[in-house]
């Protein structure tokens, strides 16, 4: 750069003192300088050259490779997409034919798989119907069903959907929807769904087989919006006791929850069971609302941590409606996630007690990443621990498989027998501000163990029972007596006044027998008891719902006997007096 600067002062020096003499000196400095310009260019000249060679090499593509393939060759910044790589050489080059789309869903779902139980690909397809109960909703026709001899029949119609307003009733069994039949063909569950589900606003032309009539009766039915409930019941279960059980945490279990609240409040509640058996979970921000409810101002409900999360802090920000009142919560082995937060929390401020087997053990906190195609992503983020500390999150290391199937485990070890078969590291033990002793690394240990009903006694009971005898015989019952049980009246009288007579329980023996379970010789009290007090159960709740059958089943449930017994126990008088509730 000096030359040319040099060069071009001097001219332009030269420019005011005379012109001929300016041409002259001109014409002699520009061959020099040309020579200059070569000799300074030329290695620039070359490099560009090979800049560009360079670059439509790495470019260059292989006879008939489409144009949305990679470069055959690669450079460094290339290093970190293998994945892509990959998938475009299968679709290049695989023998056969092969969907983008169907490789990289199952290529996701895999990755998501190999970090841990429940990260998850959710297809566009099922990402409503999986969201649809957590959102407290769905869109359908409104019927609560099951599959009977491969025939959907109505246990009863959701009031105030479809359904119902068209003249749906329970009992009926529906054979066609639209022209397809439906009923005694092996048609699954999830497909008659489909077919019966649907958009607000279309129709779905049905024909159904009522109990007492010949002829098909045919009902047209405009889908709508159906709410699904979290709340199965809130009564009395004694002048001061008042029962409440959530079947999971929905986007509408916060308003349920304090709606039975005050109701039963209403009715002169003093002391609460909350029956979260069997609840797996739900929106976390559902369970810190209902756990407000339940703790005092200030209390920490639970504390989240992930390696790129904050440790993020939820406390009790109110006085709940039931803060201070006694309280007990009942668990077991399929209680999860929402529901351990819950109990957890319980637990660890010393604000109740906790009835029933050690939880689930599922303390992992997923975030929800929606994909264009209307598909989502739900990728583990952070674990969550309870006020002491604890993670209650299990191991996972032995697999998907082995994670679900630890129930076996569980039951194999004796653990659902005898507390005493649980094996608690020392490193996992946890204090309360109260001075008990709590376990993290796996569930929910409960105050108040109730073991599992396995013995010889009810045995017979446990295999009809599990095959589903009670329940088939219950709604046959059900539907043939429908006239003469509906006279009760309410789900108050008919657990008052109804029986399993001897006629009927015989009559369920021969049922059974018929159907491979035959009774002994020698049927053990305890056994019959229980046939006895579930058929009553499943008969009322056919006929009245909820309210006749979960105080029917309490009287044999000996896990919910154990908490109303434990309101008057040491154990919770100790808690009275510490908190003085």
């Amino acid at each position: 750069m000096r030359v040319n600067m040099a060069t071009f002062v001097h001219i332009g020096t030269l420019f005011g003192t005379g012109t001929s003499h300016f041409y002259r000196i001109a014409a002699m400095n520009e061959k020099r300088n040309l020579h200059i310009r070569a000799q300074v260019y030329m290695p620039v000249i070359l490099a560009m050259v090979l800049v560009l060679g360079f670059f439509l090499g790495v470019n260059l593509r292989r006879p008939g490779a489409g144009t949305n393939d990679q470069p055959f060759f690669s450079v460094g910044v290339e290093r970190n997409d293998k994945l892509n790589h990959v998938v475009n050489y299968i679709l290049d080059s695989y023998v056969d034919p092969v969907s983008r789309e169907d490789l990289t869903e199952s290529t996701i779902r895999s990755l998501l798989q190999n970090l841990d139980p429940h990260s998850s690909y959710i297809p566009a397809a099922e990402f409503r119907r999986m969201n649809d109960p957590l959102m407290g909703s769905f869109e359908g026709i409104g019927i609560e069903f099951n599959m009977i001899s491969d025939t959907l029949v109505v246990i009863n119609p959701i009031a105030g959907g479809p359904s119902e307003e068209a003249g749906i009733m329970p009992g009926d069994r529906f054979i066609f929807v639209g022209d397809t039949l439906i009923a005694g063909v092996n048609k699954s569950t999830d497909e008659v769904v489909d077919m019966l589900m649907g958009e607000k606003g279309t129709t779905v032309e049905v024909q159904v087989k009522r109990t007492g009539l010949p002829e098909l009766l045919s009902f047209s039915l405009t889908r709508d919006k159906i709410p699904s409930f979290s709340l199965d019941i809130a009564y009395m279960a004694d002048e001061r006791t008042g029962y409440i059980r959530l079947n999971k945490f929905s986007a509408t279990t916060y308003q349920e929850f304090i709606e039975g609240v005050d109701e039963l409040k209403e009715q002169g509640m003093e002391q609460m069971i909350l029956d979260l058996r069997g609840n797996g979970g739900g929106f976390l921000d559902a369970a810190i609302e209902v756990s407000e409810e339940l703790l005092r101002p200030g209390e920490l409900i639970v504390y989240t941590d992930g390696r790129r999360r904050p440790r993020n802090y939820a406390r009790s920000e109110r006085a709940g409606r039931f803060g201070t009142q006694p309280l007990i919560v009942l668990i077991d082995e399929w209680s999860a996630s929402a529901s351990e937060i819950i109990a957890g929390a319980v637990q660890d401020n010393d604000r109740g007690l906790v009835a029933g087997r050690r939880s689930f053990g599922k303390g992992l906190v997923q975030e929800q990443m929606q994909l264009g195609d209307g598909s989502a992503m739900r990728l583990t983020v952070a674990r969550y621990y309870t006020p002491t500390g604890r993670s209650i999150q299990k191991p996972y290391d032995e697999g998907e498989e082995a994670y679900f199937s630890e129930f076996l485990q569980r039951y194999h070890n004796g653990e659902l027998i005898s507390p005493d078969s649980i094996y608690f590291d020392d490193s996992l033990r946890f204090e309360t501000p109260g001075g008990r002793t709590v376990y993290g690394g796996g569930g929910i240990m409960p105050d108040i163990f109730v073991p599992l009903q396995t013995d010889n006694d009810i045995g017979f009971f446990n295999r009809v029972f599990n095959r589903g005898h009670i329940y088939t015989f219950a709604f046959d019952y059900s539907d043939r007596h429908r006239a003469s049980l509906e006279n009760y009246g309410s789900a108050e009288r008919y657990t008052r006044e109804f029986s399993i007579s001897r006629e009927i329980f015989h009559s369920f023996l021969e049922y059974a027998g018929g159907h491979g379970s035959h009774a002994p010789e020698n049927l053990s009290p305890e056994a019959e008891k229980l046939i006895k007090t579930n058929l009553k159960a499943y008969i009322g709740r056919n006929i009245f719902g909820p309210k006749a059958f979960y105080p029917v089943l309490h009287k044999s449930d000996r896990t919910f006997l154990k908490a109303m017994d434990a309101f008057e126990g040491e154990e919770m008088q100790l808690l009275k007096e510490s908190a003085d509730l």
